[in-house]
Order: structure tokens, then C-alpha cells, then sequence
């Protein structure tokens, strides 16, 4: 993960490496082996500029202070991190076994939760070292370390919504028509980063055919009058996401292709609605897939209804099917049905969504109505 980091403190790095360690021990593990990614980021403030072969490890486990093994040339940077101060630094030169000084901190027998982007040399090297250690990936052993959020990160996710929004309303003044999707792409990127971004993650601009491809790759399409184009965009603000869709038209609407919008439309404010604490998530998918099943075009809504955000644009909780996690106040996550028509077009409309005490708040709040550009 790249970007700035967001402007928390000591201590408040302190509490979620103590929060992260005692919700290890409650799911029957004896700590946390944090990589470099969005999870050592979120604990402690730290992205290393490069992500090399050399091992650096957050290692949490209860009743224990943090430590972060660090390469030796890499300690002056990780000592400057805002959470540093929480933790101790145990760095190791180049020509020392790095598994053996982590292998000194663990439990020989113990069961722990990695971080998923670990690398598997090092995963490996730790087996070698310990074999008596077994590992869980953190999405699976603990998927709800990131997803409740404080009102500071909350605030954040705010804000990089609005930054979004922004983009949103200069894009739409600009000419869509003969110009190529590339183009836009470009814009979107530039308007984001106008608008406060240090990070874009992605700017899809499907146009006509394209747009019944949920992650259509930008190409060099030339958009054309009558196309209805799926503009999907974020990235990073003040080291929070922002991630919303919204489907434009160049020229008049046919009245289907207005039908499918307004479709789309409504199964979007389904599953806004959906949003309550103590409701499964999968009930937010199922609110959402409803309406457009019940209009016939149910096997046209081919992905989930949406995913968690937060330090990046994809965690979790996933709104989707099979997926019984309670809701709970702070989390925050998409709501993004389509329709996707092979070979014709596809719609789309994305808001981020936080669960509040009584219901859900929208940190999107550009229209949802057709948007006719030129």
C-alpha cells in the first residue's frame, strides 16, 4: 500500500495493536504476524517505501509488548512512523537469519493469524524455523480486525467521499462524446487527485458494450451518441478510500435503457435501506437483488452487492449471499447492485454506506438519477 497515512497518534496505534492482540487471543490464537500492507499500516503508521525480499514482521500476541522486526537499514524509517513509540524495534543485519530472531518471540507450538499479503518465502521460513507453529490468514481468522471504524476514521472515509463526489460533478460538464475512454479515465485520475487523492486505485469508464463488464479495463473506445457509460472511480484521501459508481448517458435515453436505470436505482435504495445494526450483511444483498430479480433481470446482477473500505478500497464485511456477520455501527462498505447486458450496456450505482445506530448514512450524495452528458 502506498499514500499518506492518516493523522492519528501514538496512542492511538497503541489501543488498535492492544485491541488486535486481545481479539487474537479470543479466537484461540497465540498472536498476529503482520507483513508490510494495509494492516501493519492501520496498527502502526508504517508503509515501508519498498516492499523487498527482506523480512518485516508487526508481531502481537497477549500479555506482550509489540515488536516489529525490522531490517537494519530499514529501522531509521520505521522508527519515524507515528506508532513507533508503541512498539519495540528489533532490527537484524543482512547476513542474520531473520526467521531465527522472529522465532525468538513466539510460542514454539502456537497457532497464528498472518496477514494475507505476507509473502510465502517468509510464511515458509517461519514453518522451518518453528515447525511446530501453525498459521491462519487474517481474513479468514479474524475478517473483522479493520471493519469498525472510530469517528476519526470515520470522518476520513467522509471526506475522501466527498473528494469523490467533487469528481463527480466536474466530470459530468465534460464533453463524453468522441472522445476516447482513455481519455476520461485520465480526467477522473487528475480530478481526484485535484480534490485531495494521493492514491487512485482505479477509474473504470465502460462506454456502450463495454459497461456489461462489471471491471471493464479502460481502452481506447471511442464513446459514442446514444451510449450509456458506467463510470466507477476512487482511491485513497488522507490514507482512507473512497469508491462510488455512477452511470451517465451521452444523448437521450431510450425508454429501456431508462427502465434498467431506474431499476438499478431502486434495488440501490433496497439495500440502503437494508442497512440496520444486527442485520446479517447478506441481507443488504439479498434487499438489493430482490427488486431487480422480481424485474426479470436478476441473472443480469452478476457480483455481490458490495464490500467493506476503510485503509483499502476492498476488505471486509462483503455484502453478499452465505455471509451472516452481523451489521454493526462504524463499519462501512459499498452498495453497488448492476445490470449488465451482454453486448448492449450495463448500469451501475455505488454509494459507501455507514452502519450508524438506527440505520445507515450514505457518504456518497451526488444524484442517482439519469445524469445526460454530451
Amino acid at each position: 500500500m502506498t499514500g499518506t497515512a492518516a493523522p492519528f497518534a501514538a496512542d492511538d496505534y497503541r489501543a488498535r495493536m492492544e485491541r488486535a492482540a486481545r481479539s487474537a487471543a479470543e479466537a484461540g490464537l497465540a498472536g498476529l504476524l503482520v507483513a508490510p500492507g494495509p494492516d501493519l499500516v492501520w496498527l502502526t503508521g508504517y508503509a515501508p517505501t519498498a516492499v523487498t525480499e527482506r523480512l518485516t514482521l508487526l508481531v502481537l500476541a497477549p500479555g506482550q509488548d509489540p515488536v516489529l522486526v525490522v531490517p537494519t537499514l530499514e529501522a531509521p524509517d520505521a522508527a519515524k512512523a507515528t506508532g513507533a513509540d508503541a512498539l519495540t524495534l528489533r532490527d537484524w543485519t543482512d547476513g542474520k537469519d531473520p526467521y531465527a530472531a522472529t522465532a525468538a518471540l513466539l510460542d514454539t507450538g502456537g497457532r497464528f493469524g498472518i496477514s494475507d499479503n505476507a509473502w510465502a518465502m517468509h510464511l515458509l521460513g517461519l514453518q522451518k524455523a518453528l515447525p511446530g507453529t501453525s498459521y491462519a490468514s487474517l481474513t479468514d481468522a479474524l475478517p473483522m480486525l479493520r471493519a469498525v471504524k472510530d469517528a476519526a476514521e470515520l470522518e476520513l472515509l467522509a471526506a475522501a467521499g466527498a473528494a469523490a463526489d467533487a469528481t463527480f460533478e466536474e466530470i459530468r460538464k465534460v464533453p463524453f462524446g468522441g472522445r476516447r475512454e482513455s481519455e476520461l479515465a485520465a480526467d477522473l485520475a487528475g480530478l481526484l487527485r485535484r480534490f485531495g487523492h494521493s492514491q487512485v486505485d482505479f477509474t473504470i469508464v465502460a462506454s456502450g458494450p463495454n459497461g456489461a463488464n462489471p471491471h471493464h479495463e479502460v481502452g481506447d473506445r471511442v464513446i459514442e451518441r446514444g451510449d450509456m457509460v458506467v463510470l466507477d472511480f476512487g482511491g485513497l484521501k488522507d490514507g482512507y478510500g473512497s469508491d462510488t459508481s455512477r452511470t451517465v448517458h451521452v444523448g437521450e435515453p431510450t425508454d429501456e435503457e431508462r427502465r434498467v436505470h431506474d431499476l438499478v436505482r431502486a434495488a440501490q435504495e433496497a439495500g440502503f435501506r437494508a442497512v440496520r445494526p444486527g442485520v446479517p450483511c447478506q441481507e443488504v444483498d439479498r434487499a438489493a437483488r430482490a427488486v431487480i430479480a422480481d424485474a426479470g433481470y436478476g441473472e443480469y446482477f452478476i457480483h455481490r452487492t458490495g464490500h467493506g473500505i476503510g485503509v483499502t478500497t476492498h476488505e471486509p464485511p462483503y455484502m453478499i449471499e452465505g455471509e451472516e456477520q452481523p451489521l454493526v455501527p462504524g463499519m462501512c462498505f459499498s452498495v453497488e447492485p448492476g445490470v449488465y447486458l451482454p453486448g448492449r450496456f450495463g448500469v451501475r450505482i455505488e454509494d459507501i454506506v455507514t452502519v450508524t445506530e438506527v440505520g445507515g448514512r450514505r457518504l456518497n450524495d451526488t444524484t442517482r438519477e439519469m445524469v445526460i452528458v454530451d
